[in-house]
Order: C-alpha cells, then sequence, then structure tokens
C-alpha cells in the first residue's frame, strides 16, 4: 500500500468536488491537519473513515487503498469474466432444476397412483396397502424435497439476475 499514492489520490477526489480540505474535514469528522496529513501521505484513515470516504466520493474501496481508478478495459474483462461464471453457474442450477422438476413429476404420478388405486379393490389386501402407504410417503417426501430446492434456488438465480439487469441497465 503506498501512502503517497493513496494520498494523492483522495487529494484529486477532493478537489474534483470542489471541496477544502477543511470541507472535507468537518463531513468526516476530523481535524484539517489529519486531512493534510492523509493527502501527502503520511498517514491513512482508519478503515472506517476509508469505507465512508469511497462512498462519499462514490468510488471502489479498492481504488482508494490502490491510489488509482480501475482501468475501463480491466473492469469489462472482469464483468465479462463475472458474466461468464454466472452463465456456467445458471446453466448448472437449470440442470438441477430439471433433475427436480423430473422428481416431482415422478412423486406427482405416484400420488395419482395411489389415489387411484387406494379405492380398489387391491388396497383390501393388507400387504399391498402397506406398500402403496410407503410409494404415497416417498412420493410426498420426494414432492415436498423438490419444491423447497426449486423455491430456494430459483429465487437465488431470480435475484441474481435482477441484479445484473440493474447494473447493465
Amino acid at each position: 500500500m503506498n501512502k503517497e499514492k493513496i494520498g494523492k489520490f483522495l487529494r484529486e477526489l477532493r478537489k474534483q468536488k470542489g471541496l477544502t480540505q477543511e470541507q472535507i474535514a468537518e463531513k468526516f469528522n476530523v481535524s484539517n491537519r489529519t486531512i493534510s496529513r492523509w493527502e501527502n501521505g503520511y498517514n491513512m484513515p482508519d478503515l472506517d473513515i476509508l469505507i465512508e470516504i469511497s462512498d462519499y466520493y462514490e468510488v471502489d474501496l479498492r481504488e482508494v487503498l490502490n491510489g488509482e481508478r480501475k482501468s475501463e478495459n480491466m473492469d469489462k474483462e472482469i464483468q465479462d469474466t463475472v458474466l461468464q461464471a454466472v452463465n456456467y453457474t445458471n446453466t448448472e442450477a437449470e440442470r438441477y432444476n430439471k433433475r427436480v422438476r423430473i422428481c416431482n413429476g415422478t412423486a406427482m404420478l405416484l400420488i395419482l397412483a395411489y389415489t387411484l388405486l387406494k379405492d380398489t379393490s387391491l388396497y383390501d389386501n393388507s400387504k399391498i396397502a402397506v406398500g402403496l402407504d410407503i410409494v404415497q410417503g416417498f412420493a410426498v417426501g420426494m414432492l415436498m424435497v423438490g419444491l423447497l430446492y426449486s423455491s430456494y434456488y430459483g429465487k437465488k438465480i431470480r435475484a441474481f439476475n435482477k441484479r445484473m439487469i440493474k447494473r447493465q441497465g
């Protein structure tokens, strides 16, 4: 971490907003001398103040700590990499969701079969009745697990997609 570089960056950010050291000192509840020491690279702000500074100047905390703005080209490459990772993750999630839908469909068929067969004479046989009850319990369990899984991961995917749309728009 280069204190001088960070100090110059902080000075540049302050000047871009057209503010004096006194105004910034008042904003962050420190002395004018403290601001001067930061900008000359003698001292560094505490982490909580660094976070406030990055929010106030609307820059990434990493940019403040690096003492420079991120390059647009690097930003684009990082964004492309993240989007590729998201696409892969969403593809994998969709594959798992497809499996869950198949399990849910099978469970529904088993429940339907149970419902149709329980009113027949087959259900009078105690062994078949126990088997059908086990099948029903298994099918309901599969259905519940599948619905919970689909709901949880579907919600995560939708939330992530909304965040990505906001960033791009």
